[in-house]
């Protein structure tokens, strides 16, 4: 999806990124993945006090650097340029990752190829043989951040559904995603019953969504759209 305003009235990324940042609460310490969820860090509520980690080794770090902002050493775990708040705390990454898994991070907010409708992840291989896998963080954070996000478009460029009724795709971790963000609606999960569409976006519907994704999903915008 470009930057742009998908088709029927979609978020753009930027806009998908604002949606998900509005959902952060203050005093939380979140981890942005690598990708699409990175730009998160530029839409968070200045009246909120969000403290953003990274797998390199870093807590407190702000919105993307800009023109004259850039320190070659200050970086994302995607290796893109990021400023740092005040405060702002380094370390080694093994310390970093000691965080992750030991259950001290609130939220994280990840990519993803598939996720399942009972919330299973596949975000780090396609399978394919000509794929490169790209392990990185993403099992620890799936399993160690007490809440786990995931921000994606919600169709491939081919318009296949990436929110599906099983993964094909080797799985990262089992039933761990409990909110799916995407251009085109909001999904809560959950692994003993069907996805729930809490928010539409645009001209779209919730038997558009069904017929799309080939799911039994769950109306609970509530006139939310």
């Amino acid at each position: 999806m470009s930057a742009e305003r998908g088709i029927g009235g979609g978020l753009s990324r930027s806009e998908l990124a604002a949606r998900v940042a509005m959902d952060i609460q203050d005093g939380e310490y979140v981890n942005l993945g690598i990708g699409l969820p990175t730009l998160v860090a530029n839409y968070l509520p200045v009246d909120r006090e969000i403290i953003l980690h990274t797998e390199n080794g870093m807590l407190g770090m702000g919105p993307e650097a800009r023109d004259g902002q850039r320190d070659p050493d200050l970086i994302n775990a995607g290796k893109i340029p990021v400023t740092e708040r005040l405060g702002a705390a380094y370390f080694h990454q093994a310390d970093s990752f000691g965080m992750m898994r030991g259950g001290h991070l609130d939220v994280c907010v990840l990519g993803a190829f598939q996720v399942s409708e009972h919330g299973d992840l596949a975000n780090w291989h396609t399978g394919r043989a000509d794929a490169i896998p790209a392990v990185g963080g993403a099992m620890d954070l799936a399993l160690g951040a007490r809440r786990v996000a995931v921000m994606m478009e919600l169709t491939t460029r081919d318009g296949a559904p990436k929110l599906v009724a099983e993964c094909g795709y080797p799985l990262t971790a089992l039933a761990c995603v409990s909110r799916l963000y995407t251009d085109i609606a909001v999904f809560d999960l959950h692994p003993e019953r069907a996805a729930a569409v809490v928010e539409i976006f645009g001209d779209h519907s919730i038997d558009e969504l069904r017929e799309l994704t080939g799911l039994g999903l769950m109306d609970e915008t509530e006139g939310r759209r």
